[in-house]
């Protein structure tokens, strides 16, 4: 067996060893201890949720509106409306969304989206203040983080720290998840205002950890330890635990591989062969799931629910739900009273949509 083949059958044999040691068992609907109730349909890709201390629910859309669910109905009109440079291709669009922690006060929210400027892609991040269900922008926080078609990564949210932190995929260009000196490829971590962190692992920078290929998942548990959902690029995907600084090894490295003496932070889970294509995460924190990590799956069309081992940071078990139930799932959130709430993306190009299509899912406890 010559060196190279030798080398490319042990990193399979790592990769799926990894990718075996945690039991995945898709359980049955039946079994499901909510009850589903659809909320809204008729979407065009809503991306991103975030919910308000006052059960209002808004929510993104691809193509560039945000949308808001009042008392259970879904307001005609959009809050705003995405114009011109904004873009909206393949992957690229109106992404993230996050409500700050004094919504109901000064009314910020914060959303990442992509434009287009003297032919190049890039994405930003703005804040909007909301006026009487109609928003405007107040400032963009962070400008030209690389983008594209591609791996724009998208997902924005304010950590247990009161910071803001922004998923970035490598725009296509995988060699910019290495340089710290670029944003893509990263998670970015700022302050509301759109300042540096004195606090961040690198002088003067947004970066928060790099080496990602396209993130596009954050959540934290109870005692602020952080996940992330990331995507490979044939398989592979993973379910990481999120230190500062914390190099997780794309493109050097995909899965579980190891990369000699360059320090790589492993996945604590990843697909092996299969693709999930995680999406949207969120931390269980009460009701049946409690104590478990919800990831929606785009390519995967399930719910996967993570158990942890006792300090949260090894998985142990994961649970598959809703196996090809609403098709391809971009977004899954937890609500105050412990209902879950979850995207459905089956119009944006890559899924079978039915009449219905898109949908926003309420998973109600029993």
């Amino acid at each position: 067996m010559n060196s190279r083949l030798y080398h490319e059958l042990y990193h399979k044999l790592v990769k799926d060893y990894y990718a075996s040691k945690v039991q995945i068992k898709q359980v049955g609907a039946g079994e499901l201890p909510y009850d589903i109730e659809i909320v809204a349909q008729n979407l065009l890709v809503p991306w991103a949720i975030a919910i308000s201390e006052d059960g209002r629910l808004y929510f993104t859309q691809r193509s560039g509106d945000i949308r808001l669910i009042e008392d259970g109905k879904l307001l005609p009109e959009p809050v705003f409306t995405f114009q011109s440079p904004f873009q909206s291709r393949m992957e690229s669009g109106l992404m993230g969304i996050a409500l700050d922690p004094d919504f109901l006060q000064n009314h910020y929210m914060y959303v990442m989206h992509t434009y287009a400027e003297s032919g190049r892609t890039f994405n930003r991040v703005v804040r909007l203040i909301l006026q009487e269900n109609t928003a405007y922008i107040d400032r963009v926080l962070l400008d030209r983080i690389p983008g594209g078609l591609t791996h724009d990564g998208g997902r924005i949210r304010i950590g247990p720290d009161r910071k803001l932190y922004i998923t970035a995929g490598d725009s296509g260009n995988a060699a910019l998840a290495q340089d710290t000196s670029s944003l893509a490829g990263k998670i970015l971590r700022m302050e509301l205002d759109g300042s540096i962190p004195e606090d961040n692992p690198f002088d003067n920078s947004y970066v928060y950890s790099y080496g990602l290929r396209n993130p596009q998942g954050i959540a934290w548990n109870l005692n602020h330890v952080m996940y992330a959902s990331d995507h490979g690029q044939t398989g592979h995907d993973e379910i990481n635990l999120i230190l500062p600084g914390a190099n997780y090894g794309w493109p050097i490295v995909t899965g579980s591989e190891q990369a000699g003496d360059i320090n790589i932070k492993n996945p604590i889970l990843q697909s092996g062969e299969d693709t999930w294509a995680p999406s949207g995460i969120t931390y269980v924190n009460q009701g049946p799931w409690e104590g478990k990590l919800l990831v929606a799956a785009l390519r995967g069309e399930r719910l996967l629910a993570l158990s942890f081992n006792e300090d949260q940071t090894e998985v142990v078990n994961v649970d598959t739900w809703l196996q090809d139930e609403y098709g391809r799932l971009r977004e899954v959130v937890m609500a105050e009273d412990g209902s879950i709430y979850i995207a459905t993306n089956n119009r944006d190009g890559r899924g079978n949509p039915d009449a219905t299509d898109d949908k926003i899912i309420r998973l109600v406890p029993r």
